[in-house]
Formats: structure tokens, sequence, C-alpha cells
């Protein structure tokens, strides 16, 4: 029994050594589905990479003092830990910055899902007042005049960096953000037992009970279905969410419902960044929120105890993925 029990060890220490490595680019984990590239924007590696340098240069913002990683930290699953980023110049900007882990699977982007598509979003960041407050026209003619842009963008796209190059290619770096080896991943998709703590699993049952209804809105592999919904965070907003878009009142104060994947690093949380910590963010859910016209009618009063909201909790954290922000080929080395 001893030496069965040392095998079992020894090939769970195989599989997370070998199924569980570092994941090659664009290679999906377990669970995942493929990631679908656009037409014209197939991957490449030349493409991959003059993404990744445009993803780390300062050189899109205004005045050369922010990049994409600047609110995106690999550090922090690719979100930064402010209310609100700081924008060109200094300024802040509106909302919080969401991680970009596994944006490829979005079907629509912004916290309105106002765009169908990430080469479109790209253009946000940068011609956002508060945000990179800058031209793409005229970042491709800055960019045309270093030899090194020139070139990588000759040999990703037989084209001069111009503003089809540059969103293209931030969208094929982006792309390959992929996040799925936590240990959430590796007890249900790799099937390694013992990766989850009991507490963890406990809050995984309470996570998908009708208690909660969590998983109601944060379902799918990516912890999501996203819908747009209201969740009681105010009774009066001061962003509109949705209905900005839609200008429908019954979208008033809806925004996408974010991904939980490494949420425990996403922090503050909200579209505004109001509540700085996971266990306050339970504790919002528990007491029902306010009492907003639009809110989602599951969320109302939990009455959790101190034991499950600490096994809430402990869920959510095995939802970190240790490997995806450590990954070497995501970081600025």
């Amino acid at each position: 029994m001893i030496l069965l029990g040392l095998l079992a060890i020894s090939c769970a220490k195989e599989i997370e050594s070998t199924e569980v490595a570092n994941l090659n680019i664009m290679e999906v984990p377990l669970g995942f589905p493929e990631i679908e590239h656009p037409v014209g924007n197939e991957y490449t590696k030349e493409r991959w990479e003059l993404g990744k340098k445009l993803f780390y240069d300062p050189i899109l913002s205004k005045d050369g003092t922010i990049s994409c990683a600047s609110c995106h930290d690999p550090a922090l699953a690719f979100s930064d830990d402010k209310e609100v980023s700081i924008g060109s110049e200094g300024l802040l900007g509106t909302r919080n910055a969401p991680s970009i882990a596994n944006v490829a699977y979005h079907p629509y982007y912004t916290r309105e899902g106002g765009l169908p598509t990430l080469e479109m979003q790209i253009l946000v960041p940068i011609q956002e007042h508060n945000e990179f407050n800058n031209n793409i026209v005229l970042i491709a003619d800055t960019l045309s005049k270093i030899d090194s842009y020139m070139e990588m963008a000759l040999a990703a796209y037989s084209q001069e960096p111009n503003a089809f190059v540059i969103t293209r290619a931030l969208s094929q770096f982006e792309r390959s953000m992929i996040s799925g080896q936590s240990a959430y991943d590796l007890e249900y998709n790799y099937s390694i037992e013992g990766s989850m703590t009991e507490s963890a699993l406990r809050g995984k049952i309470l996570f998908e009970s009708d208690k909660t209804s969590c998983s109601s809105c944060h379902s799918g592999f990516n912890f999501t279905n996203y819908s747009f919904e209201n969740n009681g965070l105010y009774d009066e907003y001061a962003d509109n969410g949705r209905e900005r878009l839609t200008q429908d009142p019954s979208d008033k104060a809806r925004f996408k419902v974010p991904s939980l994947r490494n949420v425990e690093l996403t922090g503050p949380y909200m579209h505004d960044g109001s509540i700085s910590s996971l266990r306050d963010v339970i504790e919002h859910y528990n007491t029902g929120g306010e009492a907003h016209q639009n809110k989602n009618e599951l969320i109302k009063p939990l009455n959790l105890d101190s034991k499950d909201k600490s096994d809430l909790l402990s869920f959510l954290n095995s939802l970190t993925d240790q490997k995806f922000i450590t990954n070497k080929n995501l970081s600025n080395e």
C-alpha cells in the first residue's frame, strides 16, 4: 500500500511537471476551447513579437510616460492595483482597469460591450483623453521612423507600422494571455487531487449552490457569462454603464460580468475600484447590496456565516494562476 501511495504521488508530480508546465505561445490549457483568430490576423511569431514590443513601449502615449503594461501589469494578472489608472500627463482614468487574462475569449469589449473585436478595442485607450491621449496616425508616423519597428512590421504584416499593423499586432499579443493553470484547474482539468484545500472545495460547492447563485453569472471555463448586470453597488450611479451605449434606461448601471480568474490579484474591485478587498466583495453580496431599479434579482441577502465567507474566499483564491503571472513569454524580459 505504501508503495502504491508513493507511485501515485510520483505520477501526480510527473503530470504536474509535464502537462502543467509553462505552455507554448497560444497553447491552450486543458478544458479550454481553441482560440479563434480573425482572418488577416492569424497567429505568427513575428506578429506576436511586434505586439509584445508595442505593449511594453510608452511610445504609444502622448507624453511617452505610460504603456499598456502600466495599467495591465503581468504580476497582477494584467490588471493594476489602483481604483482608476493614471494616464498620460498624470490624468486619472474613469474606470477600474480590468484584467485582460483570457481576453481572446471575450465576445465583446469594454465594460458596456460596445466593441465587437479586440482589434477595435485597441483604439480606445490610444485615443481616450485620460489614457494615452494620442492619435494612432501620429503613432504610426513615429514608429515608421524607427528602424526596428519598420523591420518588425514588414516581417509581420508586409506593411509599414500603420494603424492596421499596430492594432492587429497588439491584439495578437493580448490573445496569448491565456490563464488556465490555477489550483482549481489542476484539481478539475488536470486531475491532480489535493491541488485545492478542503476549504476551497467547500467554497466551490457554496459558489455553485442555489444559496449564493454565484455561478449563475460567473459560469463557464472563464467564470463569466459575459452578460450585463447591476449588482446593487449603489442606489445612484455616477457611471451609467451600458446605458451609455444603448440609451436604454433598462441598461442603466449595468456592466459586463467580469471573469473571476486571478481575482485574488485584481483588486480593488468593481467598475470604479470602490471595494478594496475580496473579503469586502463577499460582504457586499452577503448583505444583498443597494436597491437599484436594475439590480439583478439574484442579488439578495445570503446570510453567510464566517466559515462560509472563509470558504468562499478560499475558493476564489484557488483561481489564482501562478504560472500565468510568472510566464516569461508574457513578461518584459
